[in-house]
């Protein structure tokens, strides 16, 4: 037999719905990521940041000599990310070397971009660099030996690079041109994505180094020994540094300063007319180094060229008014 509710026990239900049912405040609820169970410090990141720095600078310069050409390259990223997200960014066909980690228990991968590949292979097979007609191909088997040479240099100079955290040393496994053929760890485990951008000649392309963050974590303590004992730079260190910098082209003027053409005057020159700034022949002249005022000196002639005669500054003010 149907009741009909009386208005008292109708209110009373809507004040059971709109009451709460669970605790009322307490500590607020944050979600935990599964994937990032093994996630480092951005103390352990920053100190790869900084050790892959040097290594793009030792590349860089190791390349160039092989190459017999200039190479330029940055570091872009230092990130954690699960492998599936790596893979993700990576092309098909792609360059993916696998690395072992020695005494460390683990794997690594570089994975270089086509457009630096085959940019590469054209220079060692006496080409330009130029880029093929078609970029999206596997490589052949010849090209993969040929390109081997590259990646040992690139292995060298990572090794080197990590000889001072833990002994660490990369030895080539295989080269895969399928990013699904790559068993580093599970696709939902993490790994620290170093992100470099080289550049030979007008050609720019990606190179990659993953290493799994539980290969990274397990060396924390040799990372904070590493950069809290950083040593005074060996006299190898310094002559190699000092022959990456030595051949570098900087700018250097001669200008006369405070002088000053009227518009009128400016509009009227017409080649063979002489401009008179009133500085005084004897008056030094002042010497800039890209845009640092460094030295002072007069302009000459030597061997029929202009030339520039850097003297001690003018004491006499009577000639450097």
């Amino acid at each position: 037999m149907q009741r009909e509710l009386s208005q008292q026990e109708i209110d009373a239900v809507f004040e059971k719905v709109d009451s709460p049912t669970g605790p009322v405040g307490g500590p607020a609820v944050v979600a935990y990521d599964f994937r990032r169970a093994d996630r480092i410090s951005k103390s352990q990141l920053r100190a790869i940041h900084t050790l892959h720095e040097s290594f793009v600078r030792n590349l860089v310069s190791s390349l160039s000599a092989y190459l017999d050409s200039y190479v330029f390259g940055n570091l872009v990223s230092v990130e954690q990310l699960p492998l599936s997200d790596f893979m993700a960014g990576m092309p098909i066909p792609t360059c993916a070397v696998s690395l072992t980690l020695h005494p460390a228990q683990g794997s690594a991968v570089i994975e270089i971009s086509p457009a630096i590949v085959h940019t590469i292979l054209d220079m060692l097979l006496g080409g330009k660099g130029a880029p093929p007609k078609m970029e999206d191909r596997e490589l052949t088997d010849i090209e993969q030996r040929v390109l081997e040479a590259v990646i040992r240099v690139m292995v060298q100079n990572l090794t080197d690079t990590w000889k001072n955290v833990g002994g660490i040393e990369f030895q080539i496994q295989s080269l895969e041109t399928d990013p699904g053929m790559l068993r580093i760890v599970k696709p939902s485990e993490s790994l620290v994505a170093i992100g470099m951008e080289l550049r030979i000649n007008d050609r720019v392309g990606l190179l990659n180094l993953a290493i799994p963050s539980v290969v990274v974590k397990s060396m924390s303590r040799e990372f904070e020994r590493q950069w809290s004992e950083l040593p005074e730079p060996s006299a190898g260190e310094r002559e190699h540094m000092y022959d990456l910098v030595k051949q570098s082209r900087i700018a250097l003027e001669a200008s006369l300063q405070d002088c000053s053409i009227s518009l009128s005057d400016l509009l009227r020159i017409e080649p063979g007319d002489i401009l008179s700034f009133g500085w005084r022949a004897e008056r030094q002249m002042d010497c800039y180094v890209n845009g640092q005022l460094k030295f002072k000196g007069r302009i000459v002639r030597l061997a029929h060229k202009r030339s520039f005669l850097i003297e001690p500054p003018d004491e006499n003010p009577a000639l450097a008014a």
